[in-house]
């Protein structure tokens, strides 16, 4: 599995609105600027999460985006779901005969089904609320910070 830099920059972008939006809307562009990102790529993938319900977009002048969602019930794996479809390891092609076909069952149960399982627990259990909370301890430890 590959995480696409698309699902990177939503997820840095989404623990940036839910930092920044307590109750307002932010621009996309101001999320873009803060985060480096391109804003055509970013308004991109916030398509993809307003459809799937993550996030909700305001037109106008006072518009922008906010979560849809509380922080907490947004997992991980809904929002790279939500960009790239399935983040799970696509079994392979069972071959006919019965030593290809015992080969290729012990490679998907033992490998591909138990990468998939740990996949599940990591990405439906944890949520944008937690890499929040992992951002907010960065700055507050101070670990971005560089001393020479």
């Amino acid at each position: 599995m590959k995480l696409s830099k698309k699902c990177r920059y939503a997820l840095r972008a989404l623990i940036d609105l839910s930092v920044c939006s307590a109750d307002d809307h932010v621009v996309l562009s101001t999320i873009a600027e803060r985060n480096g990102i391109s804003p055509q790529y970013l308004e991109q993938a916030f398509a993809s999460l307003r459809r799937a319900g993550i996030v909700k977009g305001i037109k106008g002048s006072q518009g922008g985006y906010k979560l849809n969602k509380d922080p907490r019930k947004i997992t991980i794996a809904a929002v790279l779901e939500a960009l790239d479809g399935t983040y799970r390891i696509e079994g392979e092609e069972i071959p006919e005969d019965s030593h290809g076909r015992s080969i290729a069952a012990s490679i998907q149960e033992l490998v591909i089904d138990q990468v998939n399982l740990q996949l599940d627990q990591v990405l439906q259990h944890t949520t944008l609320a937690d890499l929040k909370k992992g951002y907010l301890d960065h700055l507050e430890n101070g670990q971005d910070m560089y001393y020479i």
